[in-house]
């Protein structure tokens, strides 16, 4: 049977298929239906192709983590406590009682990327304790919105030897044992106290709202003091410190009751630390050299090998 011409013309519209703005108007109703921005959308691709590839790039990092581990065995270098040895090592069997807690009730002051940073300098924190003789007893508390969903992105942190709790730390701990550390106080730390509870500000706010930790401890009538940073070094950047950073200052103390040696061996030497004691000076070639040093020694995911390097965040408020 012979066809039309309405026929032929709607059978050959169908071969072409759309037209580039019927293309363009469908794309429009698909992204309203979604209701999602393009870049939103970019984001959620992105995010799809790094699930794809995730599980090979992790398993990429863990034979080279395991090849770098080889070769200094074979150098005789120190590589850490082993698996084993740091399963039974824990808080509960720590000699060392003294309570820090990470104040993560900050959400609201913080964009995406802040919160991924933060949860970085988390992971560096447990890293360090874990690995500690005598671990610190590290409570996370105030964890909500993004920070809380990040946390439970990047793997099963529930199993960590970390006490968390979603309520605030004001509400766990006796308000006459509390200081807030913060590099706006007047009163400057001589010692650590087993009997106290040391709160450092989980944020990071790239100076955004400085003195805000401060402010809300005085405005809580909570102690704040900040670490004896100048009592002992000389830096040419501003004593500004990143979550990490601090409660590994901490952690070191408790070990060599000398806050020169634990200011000294953490803080960054990009930050022109010279020591007032012995005059004694690092520069950023020998940090970096420490930094590789202690990235070989132990086994941080692909996350938090990167929080050392982070923007400053603690002890500016």
């Amino acid at each position: 049977m012979d066809m039309s011409c309405e026929d032929k013309q709607t059978e050959e519209e169908e071969e072409m298929g759309d037209s580039p703005a019927e293309e363009e108007i469908k794309k429009d109703e698909s992204q309203e239906i979604n209701g999602l921005s393009k870049n939103q959308l970019r984001k959620l691709k992105k995010r799809e192709r790094w699930l794809l590839v995730k599980k090979e790039k992790r398993k990429h990092e863990r034979l080279k983590k395991k090849k770098r581990k080889a070769e200094a065995v074979e150098k005789g270098l120190d590589v850490g406590p082993s698996r084993k040895a740091l399963k039974q090592n824990s808080m509960k069997q720590s000699k060392c009682q003294m309570k820090v807690v990470i104040d993560c009730s900050f959400d609201s002051y913080m964009s995406e990327k802040d919160v991924m940073k933060l949860v970085k300098q988390l992971q560096s924190c447990y890293s360090l304790n874990r690995r500690a003789e005598n671990p610190l007893q590290l409570y996370i508390c105030g964890c909500s919105g993004k920070t809380q969903e990040r946390l439970d992105n990047i793997g099963d942190c529930s199993r960590w030897d970390v006490n968390f709790s979603p309520e605030k730390y004001s509400e766990l701990f006796d308000k006459s044992s509390l200081i807030y550390l913060s590099s706006e106080s007047d009163n400057v730390l001589d010692d650590l106290q087993e009997d106290k509870v040391y709160v450092i500000g989980g944020l990071v706010d790239h100076n955004h709202y400085k003195g805000l930790c401060h402010r809300l401890a005085v405005d809580a009538d909570i102690s704040h003091a900040q670490l004896p940073i100048s009592q002992y070094l000389e830096m040419k950047s501003r004593k500004v410190l990143t979550v990490n950073h601090v409660f590994e200052i901490l952690l070191q103390y408790t070990k060599t009751k000398d806050w020169s040696k634990s200011l000294f061996q953490v803080i960054p030497g990009r930050k022109g630390v010279k020591c007032l004691t012995n005059e004694s000076s690092r520069d950023e070639t020998e940090a970096d050299a420490n930094m590789k040093a202690d990235c070989d020694k132990t086994d941080k995911t692909p996350d938090s090998e990167s929080a050392k390097d982070e923007e400053p965040t603690q002890m500016k408020s």
